[in-house]
This record gives structure tokens, C-alpha cells and sequence, in this order.
């Protein structure tokens, strides 16, 4: 099995739909145990490791301290397999959760993601508990019967006010309904893809994120 390797680097590892691409990135302090696996937007609608939010996260867990793995999901990239409504993408997921509890048994693991990949992050977090769950503008639409009291640990969530494309009315109705609520960073002139806002995106993420 891979190891993780010491400069960032594209990978391909075997997943459930055949080969999973992901870029890893390790901490620039040898000291990290802690990785943060990190999921794209919608991938019908563009959405890939690449995507600006994401790789802000990737800057974000960098500046904090962290390595990190962006990847594609399955039928993006070089990623095997086809779009699956989410289904497939959670156990693409969980086959980097694993490949990380393997070649780095010690690591805590973050799981992080925007839009469609805030959603995946949360799925995935109802079958294990990352040491951090980070959602940014998450497809809260697609929550259906989800039993969403097995997410547990700390969770940040934050949502543009001005979205075109989630509703910022929906997520924080959506909030209250939570047996466990995450804290909350409102943006109140951010739209969906935060054009404009990136760098304040990422200081107010490294200023939440660093101090924990």
C-alpha cells in the first residue's frame, strides 16, 4: 500500500469504483497528526479537486499545521467509476478514511467539504466520528431521513447569506432541526462560490480552525 508520501503528490488509489485520484499534501511541520481529507462540489456541475473553495481548505489545513488529501470523486479526473448521487462517493471516502488509518495509524482525521462535498463529509461522519467535521455551503436538501444525530464531534459549518445556489434561509432552518448543532460562521455578503471573498474565507477558517 501507499505510503504517504513526504512532497505533494497525485496519487491513485484502488477505491470501490476502481481508481481514486487525490492530490496529497503533507504538513510542513513534522509534528502533524492530524490529516484533513477534504471533498469537492457537485460533479455535474463542474465540481473537482481543483474547485477555488477547496483549494482554499487545502491552504487553510497548510497554514495550520495539517497534511491534507484532495481527491476526485468517482467519473472526475482520472477517478474510475460514475457519478452516484452521493452513494459512492461516501464509500469513496471512507477508502481514504482507511487508507489513512492505515498508513498513518496514529493521525486524527478531519473531514471537510463544499456543497455537494459538505455533504458526502457529513454522510461520512454518521458511520465514523472525525476528530473535525467542516461543511461550507452544504447541500442540506439532500438530507432525508438521515439519521443525523450519529454526527457527534466538533462541527463547523459556514454559509454564505447571499447564495444563489443553496439556500441560506434552508441551512439554518436546517440547524435548528439538529440534535447536535454545529457552530455557525455566517458570511453575510458571500454568494455560493464566495467570488471576491476567498481570502476572508480563509482567514476566518484559519482563525476557527487554528485555535482548536
Amino acid at each position: 500500500m501507499q505510503s504517504f508520501p513526504s512532497t505533494e503528490s497525485t496519487l491513485l488509489l484502488p477505491g470501490p469504483a476502481g481508481e481514486i485520484e487525490m492530490l496529497a499534501t503533507p504538513a510542513q511541520a513534522s509534528s502533524s497528526n492530524t490529516t484533513a481529507i477534504i471533498c469537492h462540489p457537485h460533479p455535474l456541475f463542474g465540481g473537482t479537486m481543483n474547485n477555488k473553495v477547496v483549494t482554499t481548505l487545502a491552504r487553510v489545513c497548510r497554514d495550520i499545521g495539517l497534511r491534507s488529501v484532495r481527491f476526485n470523486f468517482r467519473g472526475v479526473g482520472k477517478s474510475s467509476g460514475v457519478h452516484d448521487e452521493g452513494r459512492g462517493e461516501v464509500d469513496d471516502l471512507l477508502a481514504i478514511v482507511q487508507w489513512i488509518q492505515t498508513v498513518l495509524p496514529n493521525d486524527f482525521i478531519w473531514l471537510a467539504g463544499f456543497s455537494f462535498g459538505a455533504y458526502v463529509a457529513t454522510k461520512a461522519a454518521m458511520q465514523f466520528s472525525p476528530k473535525q467535521l467542516v461543511t461550507i455551503a452544504p447541500q442540506v436538501s439532500r438530507f432525508k431521513g438521515d439519521d443525523l444525530a450519529r454526527v457527534t464531534c466538533p462541527w463547523l459549518l459556514v454559509q454564505g447569506e447571499q447564495d444563489e445556489v443553496v439556500s441560506a434561509e434552508e441551512v439554518f432552518a436546517w440547524i435548528e432541526t439538529l440534535p447536535h448543532k454545529p457552530e455557525v460562521i455566517r458570511m453575510p455578503t458571500a454568494g455560493h462560490f464566495f467570488h471576491g471573498q476567498l481570502l476572508e474565507l480563509r482567514m476566518v477558517l484559519e482563525e476557527r480552525l487554528g485555535a482548536g
